[in-house]
């Protein structure tokens, strides 16, 4: 370890902030977007909100588990702390990375949205359509697009480089005004007349796919809707394989341990009361799209940001800026979250000679780990060039390592509790059915299941993890002469 790294954290992060850390990671871009992309197609409205309910079930399940931990081993780190201290060092550098692909892949994602914001909100504008462009996907990325997300990711890394107080506040404000606009949206939807239970049909998605094929309206729909046990079913799992994705940022909480300012009895309270606004949020966003239009079917197929049309449509052009403003914070909080956790956990895996020193050093005058923000930044800028296809990648990658972090913290809890002679039955039930499912969400995401169509990985997502493990590996043989001190 070296000298630097002994200056160490500060503790200046407050309740409030903790909450909107792991509020902001847990609500990003997807909660706005993916009703249109995602869900409503894959899930309908029935599938959709009975998958996010029973995945913030399992994830307050494997809260008692990191409730448990993070006293325990109060440090950065996180999952990958508890796994060095349950299982020895290759495991734990196995779960470390793999987080690292969970947290800083969301952070691209998020900015990769940015220029579908400001292009849903510009109407014909094209603000940002100068400059040269290309193609990637099928989809156009343009100059003005990657400047301006660019210079929102290097503006947000700056920000956590200047301190955690500062962007404890800053993440608290955007938050906080997120929840706001989500809870403002929703009593619209409720009061007006114009929401009708009827426009949700096929309220368990449909072939998205065959149904542009066939040149399918709204009128027809249903001829490719999911029914009978089979459809069902696969409109269910469509969503729930990426909880782990839809709700990784609650986990979070444990990477910023060491920059507590209270106790750590209240952990397990912020944890449930954010993955609850998340469950929320993410339900309500939906309903709301498909019960404000329709022809959202149509609307699906025509690639537009159904949310936003449904905004207008129930508000005018306050609907507009409500989404506006909404996506906005949530995008925004994403990024300083994932930020924020991404640095925290690259500082503990050099701290303990997992990575290469340089990033375990802390910024004298900040107390942050500023080398491992500036490689979170430039990992990062690779989202805008990418473009907005790559959103449905990174949230393979970011499910499928929030998967293995979630797998190994209640594994952890259940050696822990062994040799120390505590806990609980409850706790330990709780932390037995997490390792279930959290095994259960790797199948689900790595196996193609034959009559399950929508759930497992597609082929630039296999090739992602390929690559993402075959990097891992070439750091691995250079630090593992590190690993034997």
């Amino acid at each position: 370890m070296n000298e630097n790294a002994k200056i160490g954290l500060q503790r200046q992060l407050k309740p409030i902030h903790v909450w909107a850390i792991a509020f902001g990671c847990i609500i990003g871009w997807g909660s706005f977007i993916n009703p249109g992309k995602k869900f409503l197609p894959n899930s309908g409205v029935a599938g959709t909100a009975i998958a996010m309910v029973l995945g913030a079930l399992v994830m307050v399940i494997i809260a008692f588990s990191y409730a448990y931990m993070v006293p325990k081993y109060p440090k950065a780190g996180g999952e990958f702390t508890f796994t060095k201290a349950c299982f020895g060092k290759v495991p734990a550098y196995l779960c470390g990375w793999f987080l690292v692909a969970a947290y800083l892949t969301n952070v691209p994602m998020n900015s990769t949205a940015i220029g579908l914001i400001v292009d849903g909100l510009d109407g014909s504008a094209d603000l940002l359509k100068f400059g040269f462009s290309y193609s990637i996907a099928g989809f156009e990325v343009h100059l003005g697009e990657i400047l301006l997300a660019s210079g929102i990711l290097v503006l947000f890394g700056v920000l956590n480089i200047l301190g955690v107080k500062k962007a404890g506040f800053v993440q608290t404000i955007l938050a906080s005004l997120l929840a706001t606009c989500a809870f403002t949206l929703c009593i619209a939807g409720i009061v007006s007349a114009k929401a009708k239970g009827v426009n949700m049909q096929p309220i368990w998605g449909f072939d998205k796919a065959a149904a542009i094929a066939a040149a399918a309206t709204t009128e027809n729909i249903n001829d490719f809707a999911h029914v009978g046990t089979q459809g069902v079913l696969s409109a269910i799992l469509a969503t729930f394989a990426i909880a782990p994705w839809a709700f990784v940022g609650f986990d979070t909480i444990p990477q910023a341990a060491e920059e507590f300012k209270f106790s750590y009895k209240k952990v397990m309270l912020i944890l449930v009361v954010a993955i609850a606004f998340g469950c929320f949020v993410y339900t309500s966003n939906n309903t709301v799209a498909a019960a404000a239009l329709e022809n959202w079917p149509d609307r699906v197929m025509a690639g537009d940001w159904v949310l936003l049309v449904a905004a207008e449509e129930l508000l005018g052009d306050f609907g507009k800026v409500l989404i506006g403003v909404g996506v906005s914070c949530a995008v925004l909080s994403g990024i300083m979250g994932f930020y924020l956790a991404s640095s925290r956990l690259m500082y503990s895996m050099s701290r303990d000679g997992y990575l290469p020193e340089v990033f375990g050093r802390i910024d004298e005058k900040h107390g942050t780990p500023k080398n491992a923000m500036i490689f979170c930044i430039i990992v990062s800028l690779s989202g805008p060039i990418l473009g907005r296809e790559a959103l449905g990648w990174f949230v393979d990658m970011s499910a499928i390592g929030a998967s293995i972090g979630y797998f190994f913290t209640c594994a952890s809890t259940l050696v822990t509790m062994k040799r120390d002679g505590d806990g609980s039955g409850t706790l330990r039930a709780m932390a037995v059915i997490g390792v279930i499912f959290s095994v259960t969400f790797m199948i689900l995401q790595l196996v193609p299941i034959p009559g399950l169509s929508g759930v497992h990985f597609g082929t630039e997502s296999y090739l992602m993890l390929v690559v993402w493990i075959a990097l891992g590996a070439a750091f691995y043989l250079k630090q593992r002469r590190q690993f034997a001190k």
